[in-house]
């Protein structure tokens, strides 16, 4: 590679970088993602996703306007073959406080999950209470863990497919017992885009023996509509997300949100004029008398 070709990647990269740093930082500033004292427990899987928030956040914390810590996490699920210093020794190259957790869930989803099944649902169940618990154990405020925009979307459109609910995953949540926070940075970041930070940093990354080996989930098939959409129409899955952003409850159908069973008309106040209000009825019902009026007249 010239010397040409070497400035205009640099200049490629530090583009891309300062896109993901803006994505970052603006959703955590419309969703009050960081306080100033805040203690983020960041979850690392060892996927491309969770390295690019510890980085981003990282690089975040030495430029915010406020102060708060970073605490890299990583539960380790006693996969067959996982490589277990590969986390600890990236870790101590940043220079970033971490806690390696040993907690068998392999064993646990295999035995319960039949083969061949989603495992997905359960493994989630079990990492989430496991680093819910930690969390309060270290002082932890904010949980972070490295979901973006793709994600959301193809949650929403697999729990409209499988589950019949409209619902996706927040930027921010409260967790049931309302005990923790849980936060993702990148909701705002496309996946493509850290697809490729990812291989210009050269995270450590590990694959996933458990879900990252089954080809037949539903969310593959999802990931595969959108990419598709993609290619045909580019920022779809963008339009999509800032639709989540935007709902309008009285023009959905849930009787819980919105209270269609109360509505009333009110024609006390002076009705403003309606747009083609000069339209003329020229007939009426059968075997009653043709009458015209003038709308406008009601």
């Amino acid at each position: 590679m010239n010397q040409q070709d070497v400035k205009k990647e640099s200049l490629e990269f530090n583009k891309l970088e300062k896109k993901l740093r803006r994505n970052v930082g603006n959703a955590i500033v419309n969703y009050n993602m960081v306080e100033d004292g805040d203690v983020v427990m960041a979850c690392i899987s060892g996927g491309k996703d969770s390295f690019a928030m510890l980085d981003i956040l990282l690089k975040l914390r030495q430029s915010a306007p406020i102060k708060f810590d970073v605490i890299a996490v990583n539960l380790d699920q006693k996969q067959p073959g996982f490589p277990e210093h590969i986390l600890p020794e990236y870790f101590e190259t940043l220079g970033v406080p971490y806690y390696i957790i040993d907690k068998d869930t392999y064993s646990v989803v295999k035995e319960k999950i039949p083969e061949g099944k989603t495992t997905c649902g359960l493994c989630s169940r079990l990492r989430r209470g496991t680093l819910y618990s930690f969390a309060e154990k270290i002082g932890a405020t904010k949980v972070a863990l490295g979901h973006h925009m793709d994600d959301i979307v193809e949650t929403m459109f697999l729990n409209m497919f499988h589950g019949a609910r409209l619902k996706a995953m927040p930027p921010k949540l409260l967790s049931d017992d309302k005990r923790n926070i849980v936060i993702r940075p990148l909701a705002y970041c496309r996946e493509q885009d850290l697809i490729r930070y990812a291989e210009k940093r050269e995270f450590p990354i590990i694959p996933c023996n458990l879900c990252g080996s089954q080809e037949n989930l539903q969310r593959q098939n999802v990931k595969a509509m959108l990419n598709e959409w993609d290619r045909q129409h580019p920022q779809r899955v963008y339009s999509i997300f800032k639709s989540i952003q935007n709902v309008s409850p009285s023009q959905l159908a849930d009787e819980a949100l919105y209270g269609f069973k109360e509505l009333t008309i009110d024609r006390s106040g002076e009705r403003k004029e309606y747009e083609y209000s000069a339209e003329e009825v020229s007939s009426s019902g059968s075997g009653t008398e043709v009458q015209y009026f003038d709308i406008n007249n009601l």
